[in-house]
């Protein structure tokens, strides 16, 4: 089954915290139960891939700015049939960052977070089952601005608050701040 993969992932992960077990039970049982859950026509809501991308040193974070929602967010987007959700987080960290090489440093999931996109001129209000993987990449790497952000930036985990203190990103960087975080 084109399931079987994310839901394997999904199963071994651990939570960090009751907010993203939440989640995690709610995307585990969204997947279950929809076939099609990657494709993005499908209107209830669709998996999607992101990118936690940190810098050589682990203490700075990319984040774009995204161009229709106006906030800043990790790099990730629409699996769009794609069940290697690992592969789509790649796929979108390299296309909008405008980044050569970026190197995963776990093959596990880093997070899962559900979150309603809002509705448009094109769609309807509709959930993404966001899965997140943490990647590394030279911060002197140039960085090219798509039409998806209006920016791009390094921001030092420490301020990260101070572009978007939602608790999805919050989450990510106290994973972050944990002794032997890797270790999961």
């Amino acid at each position: 089954m084109k399931r079987d993969s994310l839901l394997t992932l999904l199963r071994q992960h651990t939570p960090f915290d009751p907010e993203e077990h939440a989640m995690w039970q709610d995307t585990i049982r969204f997947v279950e139960e929809n076939p099609d859950c990657f494709e993005r026509w499908l209107t209830i809501g669709h998996v999607t891939g992101s990118a936690w991308i940190v810098d050589e040193s682990q203490t700075s974070v990319l984040l774009m700015h995204h161009r229709k929602l106006d906030k800043w967010f990790q790099p990730g987007g629409h699996a769009d049939g794609d069940s290697d959700v690992l592969h789509v987080a790649l796929k979108e960290a390299l296309e909008e960052t405008g980044l050569k090489t970026v190197h995963c440093l776990a093959k596990t999931i880093f997070d899962v977070d559900v979150h309603l996109i809002p509705a448009n001129a094109k769609e309807a209000a509709h959930y993404h089952y966001d899965i997140r993987f943490l990647f590394r990449a030279d911060s002197q790497q140039p960085l090219s601005i798509n039409s998806e952000s209006k920016e791009l930036v390094w921001v030092p985990l420490s301020d990260v608050e101070q572009y978007n203190n939602s608790n999805s990103i919050l989450r990510m960087v106290q994973k972050m701040s944990r002794p032997n975080f890797l270790d999961r």
